[in-house]
């Protein structure tokens, strides 16, 4: 099978059962790419986790592109894209045409069994890397300030901050033994000239849309700026972009509060990237060309800057990755990437799907199959949507 038609298939499974959010997303990639299919190491993925966590943009859209991208060159990355975006943007389409699609006592069983099965894929995401980026005292360590940075600390930057910090604590305390890191590069093959236009192409169009569509007027335009601006200013992805999308639509008044409420409970009962709240706000907007056209602009220009961005700094970055000072920074950044998602693990995603024993008992249950059993994750969360909708319809 020729590897972009591979990368799209998988991706597509993946869009059709990472529930959870963009964290749990990580943990679906890892047992799919590094586990299962091992298509990249525990090393490359957690360099590309952090380096997607510090760029701004939907940090695992981003991950999946750079994966594709990886795999199948351009073919691979639009295709991991589509294919990881289209059930959820399908979905919050049907939503904004009054399909009534996620309702109903099945259905909501459903999302609670996936999202019990995404604790599980979470946690077993953190114990298998915490093996190979933390196995020393120091990184250790890093991992540990970096969880109580997100834990105590919160709020949108700090992420970044204990990235940050973990990568300059590496850059102190990891440089023993980097040789190995800095002789195996990444291998994307991104002209240094390609890059460079990305991120020219960004910094236009990030300055340009507001002084076209204030020029011109257009409703199309406009509505592009929006959502370009948007996804350039937000850092960690997810829920991160809805206060700037609530300001964009709501406080424009091209979006009622009411409606912006309703498709953002939407967005997070479905698979797949968050950023597909955009595909709902563009089909309703009053501004625009509204409608499946509306939907596809808004989707569109919300995901582009974090790529332009990604592919903007690849380049530079496996020239920089090859110093040793690099390597030594980018040990300590995956340390912390292995706390960051440590905690993320407790809060929100174990608080928001575990609310008693019963629950608790799904999660160890789906941990043991994922780890010592090496069930499948694909097949994991598929018992885990069937348990739930039984549950659900047994409930009602």
């Amino acid at each position: 099978m020729p590897r972009a038609l591979a990368v799209f298939l998988v991706f597509l499974r993946l869009g059709l059962t990472s529930f959870g959010g963009p964290i749990a997303h990580i943990g679906y990639f890892r047992a799919e790419f590094v586990e299962r299919r091992k298509w990249l190491t525990e090393d490359e993925f957690g360099e590309l986790v952090a380096l997607c966590q510090f760029l701004p943009g939907p940090a695992s859209s981003q991950l999946g592109f750079a994966i594709g991208l990886l795999r199948a060159g351009t073919a691979g990355a639009l295709l991991a894209f589509v294919a990881f975006t289209l059930p959820s943007s399908v979905l919050m389409f049907a939503v904004a045409a009054g399909a009534s699609v996620l309702t109903g006592d099945v259905a909501e069983g459903a999302i609670r069994g996936l999202l019990i099965v995404a604790v599980a894929v979470v946690a077993h995401a953190v114990w298998g890397m915490s093996r190979t980026l933390t196995p020393d005292a120091v990184r250790a360590l890093i991992a540990a300030g970096a969880a109580a940075i997100v834990l105590l600390v919160g709020g949108s930057w700090s992420p970044l901050a204990a990235i940050a910090l973990g990568a300059l604590a590496g850059l102190l305390w990891c440089r023993a033994g980097t040789d190995a890191v800095v002789a195996a590069p990444l291998g994307f093959r991104i002209p240094v000239a390609v890059g460079a236009g990305s991120l020219v192409v960004f910094g236009v169009l990030l300055v340009g849309l507001p002084l076209l569509a204030a020029t011109t007027g257009e409703g199309t335009i406009a509505l592009v700026d929006a959502f370009f601006r948007s996804g350039a200013l937000v850092f960690g992805g997810g829920h991160v972009v809805l206060p700037l999308l609530d300001a964009a639509v709501v406080q424009t008044g091209w979006v009622s509060p009411d409606q912006f409420l309703t498709g953002y409970a939407a967005a997070q009962a479905v698979p797949g990237p968050l950023f597909t709240f955009a595909t709902y706000l563009g089909a309703i907007a009053t501004t625009g060309p509204g409608g499946a056209v509306g939907a596809i602009v808004a989707t569109l220009a919300l995901f582009l800057p974090g790529f332009l961005l990604l592919v903007g700094v690849l380049p530079f970055w496996n020239r920089l990755r090859r110093r040793t000072g690099v390597a030594a920074a980018m040990r300590g950044a995956s340390a912390a990437v292995v706390g960051i998602l440590g905690a993320a693990l407790y809060d929100p995603v174990f608080v928001e799907a575990v609310r008693g024993p019963v629950d608790l008992a799904f999660v160890v249950a789906a941990f043991v199959l994922l780890g010592p059993a090496r069930v499948p994750a694909w097949a994991v969360v598929l018992a885990g949507g069937v348990a739930g909708a039984l549950t659900g319809a047994f409930a009602g």
